[in-house]
């Protein structure tokens, strides 16, 4: 009697989730070192000191809570952080999320790209920034992290998440595909964005239209021909614009939610956006949905 052998099944491996890595909260208080304006409506401000011993950052999207200083005073208040938690407090700082451009661990720097628009607490600080002016930072109070291990990854930013993009073309695997779209005002505002991967970026011009009021990302992201294989999708911007693009991506490109990290940075009309609200509430199965890590 002969026997056969059938194979066993092989199965698709399962595609790797989002995971937070937790760091421990600090508040620090850095020296502006150098400002540069590169290009006409963002600024590169390196902060400096040996307060930033110890600062953490290890994924595209880490970011801090930067500490502005109340009308009249020099210096922010001080958050109180007790047990690794922030606590509620008689004063607290006035806060804005930031990604981290940058950090040098060596030298103690740490750059942060600010966009100048309109007459916000960030806004009005950058176009004044000066060598020697002090900023409070808090954080990050941890990385999003998920393995590079797809066959394409699909990009989208406005220029508020222009640093967060740059950092997920430094991070990605050389030579892996990518294709990516960025939001500026006009050709003035592009970046010379470092890179080993294959990659495409595409700028989209909105010219004299107000921030956060165009549909470019979204009708660039429809037109994306995505290459065979299993794809990663990120896109950041202002929250309104980006509902579209989430529908989009789940519904109609059939993106898992394993596959996909769609975040509003800022919102029109809204001082200090809490990205959590918009970002998670359709989605309660997502890594982040109990809001346990702030964005930039």
């Amino acid at each position: 009697m002969t026997t056969t052998t059938t194979p066993p099944l092989s199965l698709p491996l399962p595609l790797p989730r989002m995971r937070i890595v937790r760091h421990p909260l600090k508040y620090r208080l850095l020296d502006v070192k150098r400002v540069q304006r590169i290009t006409p409506g963002t600024v590169r401000v390196t902060f400096a000191g040996d307060a930033l011993d110890g600062f953490c950052e290890q994924a595209p999207t880490d970011h801090v809570k930067l500490c502005f200083a109340e009308p009249g005073r020099e210096l922010p208040i001080e958050p109180v952080v007790e047990n690794d938690t922030w606590m509620d407090a008689p004063e607290e700082p006035v806060t804005r999320d930031y990604t981290v451009r940058q950090y040098r661990r060596e030298a103690r720097e740490l750059d942060i790209d600010m966009v100048l628009h309109g007459t916000g607490v960030g806004s009005g600080w950058a176009a004044a920034a000066r060598p020697g002016m002090r900023l409070g930072v808090l954080g990050p109070r941890g990385s999003e992290e998920i393995d590079f291990v797809h066959d394409w990854y699909l990009l989208g930013a406005d220029e508020t998440a222009l640093p967060a993009l740059a950092r997920w073309l430094e991070m990605l695997p050389a030579g892996v595909k990518v294709l990516a779209f960025a939001e500026v005002p006009g050709i003035e505002d592009e970046q010379q964005l470092a890179t080993a991967t294959d990659a495409t970026v595409v700028w989209l011009h909105r010219g004299a239209a107000a921030p956060g009021t165009t549909d470019h990302l979204e009708r660039a992201l429809r037109a994306a021909e995505l290459p065979p294989g299993t794809g990663f999708a990120w896109v950041a911007g202002e929250a309104t614009t980006l509902r579209p693009i989430r529908r989009h991506l789940r519904r109609e490109r059939g993106l898992s939610r394993d596959q996909v990290d769609v975040d509003g940075y800022w919102k029109r009309g809204t001082a200090n956006h809490d990205h959590h609200e918009d970002e998670h509430a359709p989605d309660p199965d997502h890594p982040l949905a109990d809001g346990s890590a702030p964005h930039a």
